[in-house]
């Protein structure tokens, strides 16, 4: 049985808006909502007679199957296909835009000024702008897949013109390139740090040699505790890094790694306790690591730092950009080139006498 609600809303300007919602509910659960915004409550009463007759003349067609962001969300959160394929920053902000006021809009009726006013919420809240890009674009990518994937109408082309007024309004931007390299002598004092925490805790995680790991092979502390040693070549002194991250690519994007340095003797090191080399949980490895960055007033380093460390430390050794990235993984060698422009410039000066 169809049921008809009026919501009387008042406009900025101190007008008034009626809002028909026709709804459709079997055992107790909403299957069908639909709306309509008008300007008299009699166009708004007769816009929900007439939709209340034709749903329970005709029932309910598909093609008319209007919920909320926030069903939308849910939705997009209970299919399983879709959520184990989404990232971990994706799913965290999908699950924040759930709670936020506007989860409440319907998903034919999104307007430019609901984004305007959530960015600006946000805002307020303390986010930046490349942060409140995310919510933007995660909540643009559920919509565009509404209609073909759950039968909901989502008015996901006003993002078209709402991102461009956002950036205008600085509302939402990209991220800065981060350009933090750690200093030869902030490195010396991690180590030690690093170390006496191994000791005095009797950790069983190598703290100091997957960071010196890390700067060595260039890679993401994921990648780090997810080698395992039949992927060891030591022959060749090579590993195959399976599924490296790759925006154009989930999977299968496997890469076989030089040992450079001392990246392969650290690797002899480790016991075979594990099918991985390094078999620990990299969020305890991180958190480790900024526990003792913090205790010793570091500041805005992060572990993936690291990574552009040992890229760029090959770059100053006089590597080409081609062979960098056989040990970084990137497929796009615009990105690795502006590594170089991190560089330490007093380095230049030992390159120039040389």
């Amino acid at each position: 049985m169809a049921s008809v609600t009026i919501d009387k809303r008042e406009k900025a300007n101190g007008e008034f808006s009626y809002r028909c919602t026709v709804r459709v509910k079997k055992n107790g659960a909403i299957i069908h909502r639909e709306s309509k915004t008008f300007s008299k409550k009699e166009f708004a009463k007769t816009w929900g007679k007439i939709k209340k007759e034709a749903i329970e003349l005709n029932g309910i067609t598909k093609q008319d199957k209007i919920v909320t962001l926030a069903e939308l969300l849910d939705m997009y959160i209970n299919d399983t296909d879709l959520w184990n394929g989404t990232g971990r920053t994706k799913r965290y902000v999908i699950q924040m835009l759930r709670d936020c006021p506007i989860a409440s809009v319907l998903s034919n009726e999104l307007k430019s000024s609901d984004l305007i006013e959530h960015c600006k919420m946000r805002r307020a809240a303390g986010a930046g702008p490349a942060t409140i890009y995310h919510d933007v674009a995660y909540l643009r990518s559920v919509m565009k897949i509404a209609l073909s994937v759950f039968n909901v109408t989502a008015n996901w082309k006003i993002f078209e013109d709402a991102v461009l007024v956002l950036t205008d309004m600085k509302l939402i931007g990209k991220s800065q390139k981060r350009t933090r390299r750690p200093t030869e002598n902030e490195l010396e004092k991690l180590t030690g740090a690093l170390i006496e925490r191994q000791n005095k805790r009797m950790s069983h995680i190598p703290f100091v040699d997957i960071l010196n790991f890390s700067i060595l092979t260039c890679m993401r502390i994921g990648e780090v505790c997810k080698i395992k040693w039949e992927d060891l070549n030591i022959e060749h002194k090579t590993v195959l890094v399976r599924d490296r991250k790759d925006p154009r690519k989930k999977e299968g994007n496997h890469m076989i790694v030089p040992l450079l340095g001392g990246a392969f003797d650290l690797v002899q090191k480790q016991t075979k306790s594990d099918d991985r080399i390094f078999p620990y949980n990299p969020k305890s490895v991180t958190a480790g690591f900024q526990r003792v960055r913090s205790e010793l007033k570091i500041e805005d380093l992060r572990y993936h730092d690291l990574r552009r460390e040992g890229a760029s430390r090959l770059f100053e050794k006089g590597y080409s950009i081609e062979e960098v990235a056989q040990v970084t993984g990137h497929r796009n060698l615009n990105i690795l080139w502006q590594v170089y422009t991190q560089l330490f410039p007093h380095k230049l000066h030992d390159k120039f006498n040389n």
